[in-house]
């Protein structure tokens, strides 16, 4: 989706601004719910920059509070709300230009040993 987000390093924010086309839609004229759950996470991924770490998503929750239409102008936002030694939770929105929030997101994070992470990878890769 070659998406790209903004960081906002006084606030501790992810941010980015998109407009969805058609081929991202589920029903007729609105983003898909998996797409909504694509964009909240990705965003509180990169949030963990913010506490110098490579984390994973251990648990999302999505909350879909109104439909996401597609070609419309929606600002996507995620931010650290606690930190417990290798646990991390964030939260995210989607708003529309109006600032209505379309959808929040809710994630734990766990931080991972950058070195063990590439061995899994490569170990997975030679089987």
């Amino acid at each position: 989706m070659q998406l790209e987000f903004e960081s906002d390093d006084a606030q501790g924010r992810i941010v980015g601004r998109f407009r969805l086309a058609a081929d991202y839609q589920g029903g007729a004229g609105f983003v898909h719910g998996g797409i909504i759950a694509l964009l909240l996470d990705e965003a509180m991924g990169k949030v963990n920059r913010f506490s110098d770490v490579r984390a994973v998503t251990a648990e999302l929750t999505v909350e879909y509070r109104r439909p996401v239409p597609v070609e419309a102008d929606i600002v996507v936002e995620a931010f650290n709300v606690q930190r417990n030694g290798r646990t991390l939770l964030h939260e995210s929105e989607i708003r529309d230009v109006a600032g209505r929030v379309l959808a929040k997101g809710r994630a734990r994070f766990v931080a991972v040993d950058a070195e063990s992470f590439r061995k899994k990878i490569e170990e997975g890769k030679s089987k």
